[in-house]
């Protein structure tokens, strides 16, 4: 079988050829636009001045903000944690008293990016010097300190200080999606 080509039909295929790269440059940034949209970074001055002052990698601060409130300011689960990184009243109090600020701040301050943020991600750092690995750390931000530090004693769940086995579901689930999301936002905006 012969083909012929035509000047029609070779400018038809000359068009297409041209026509093809455009096509598939508005697919690549119709997927960026989705994935930026999925993983949106608001308050990105706030996460990396937090980054930088406490040392907790800014795709890891997104990570957690994603998970716990999807950058939602006003955000109230049922356990009572408030804003961004959802923190408990217990938790905020805690990590005021560690910190060397001298005003005390009222729980609904936590509903302030700028406060939630600092505060977040200073709870993070005083974990991470509890606890080394990454997993662990998470669990703990997620289920509480004391609680991963029982689970680290049981040989069943945990070996020299890591955990090998999260026995709570939602804890597991929680550590999982927040590290998705963190090779999500390393990604998408370069971050480390």
């Amino acid at each position: 079988m012969r083909v012929v080509l035509t000047r029609r039909s070779l400018w038809e295929l000359l068009s297409l050829l041209l026509l093809l790269p455009l096509a598939l440059y508005g697919l690549y940034r119709g997927v960026c636009c989705f994935e930026r949209a999925a993983y949106p970074m608001e308050h990105r001055e706030l996460i990396e001045q937090a980054s930088e002052e406490f040392g907790v990698p800014a795709s890891l601060i997104c990570a957690v903000i994603h998970t716990e409130s999807g950058f939602r300011i006003q955000a109230l689960s049922h356990a009572q944690a408030y804003g961004l990184m959802q923190i408990t009243e217990d938790t905020f109090l805690w990590a005021q008293q560690r910190s060397a600020e001298e005003e005390a701040l009222s729980v609904e301050s936590l509903y302030d990016p700028a406060v939630n943020i600092r505060y977040g991600v200073y709870i993070l750092s005083l974990l991470r010097e509890r606890f080394a690995d990454t997993e662990t750390l998470l669990a703990a931000y997620n289920a509480g300190a004391g609680r991963v530090e029982q689970w680290l004693q049981d040989p069943a769940y945990a070996a020299d200080g890591v955990l090998r086995t999260i026995p709570y579901e939602e804890t597991a689930r929680y550590v999982e999606k927040v590290q998705q999301a963190q090779q999500c936002y390393r990604r998408i905006y370069g971050l480390a």
